[in-house]
């Protein structure tokens, strides 16, 4: 599916989806940044990508011609809700449309998803490899001497990223499920 034109209101919970391209990586120091009033790097549109929180392991490469380029080795989603205390003002801020990353995020991330039309895509933890093949080409980098390689904000063309949809544009969210499920499973067991 195509990030910059797919309508993230039809996806549903728990729809595994297959995104092709332009994908932002954005970790704690990238977060707080834009927060405290830092702004995006020139022809960053957030509205029509998607921001990935991953700290990839990259290497840079010599081509033929003497020139060097980046190549992701390893991009494994990193814990989403460290972002938790920035992501709704960005959402709102910025137009963002879907978050990628790892284990979910809060209630303000969840009605910003909701007010905005924004999702929460869950990335497979532990793939970080299987992640890097969907990555065709790195297009660029910005804060690499600022905020160092794992906290740099990548520019990623991908083909084929699975992600599985963990909370909707609709105030939905897999996490909830799953967590009042089990609070009445344990209910039920501790009544016996």
């Amino acid at each position: 599916m195509d990030i910059a034109t797919l309508e993230v209101r039809s996806l549903t919970l728990g729809q595994t989806i297959y995104l092709d391209g332009l994908v932002h990586t954005g970790r704690d120091r990238f977060h707080k940044y834009l927060h405290d009033g830092g702004v995006l790097p020139e022809g960053i549109d957030l509205g029509s990508s998607a921001l990935y929180h991953c700290g990839p392991v990259m290497v840079q490469e010599a081509a033929a011609d003497g020139s060097f380029h980046w190549r992701m080795v390893a991009g494994g989603p990193t814990t989403s809700s460290r972002e938790e205390p920035y992501e709704a003002e960005i959402i709102a801020r910025y137009g963002l449309r879907m978050i990628i990353g790892k284990g979910g995020m809060g209630e303000q991330t969840l009605q910003a998803c909701k007010k905005y039309g924004c999702v929460y895509l869950q990335a497979v933890g532990g793939a970080a490899t299987s992640i890097a093949n969907a990555v065709e080409a790195v297009e660029g980098v910005d804060f690499l001497e600022t905020f160092g390689a794992a906290e740099a904000m990548w520019h990623l063309r991908v083909r084929n990223f699975p992600v599985t949809v963990a909370m909707d544009a609709h105030g939905h969210s897999l996490y909830e499920q799953v967590h009042a499920r089990s609070a009445q499973r344990l209910t039920g067991l501790l009544s016996k």
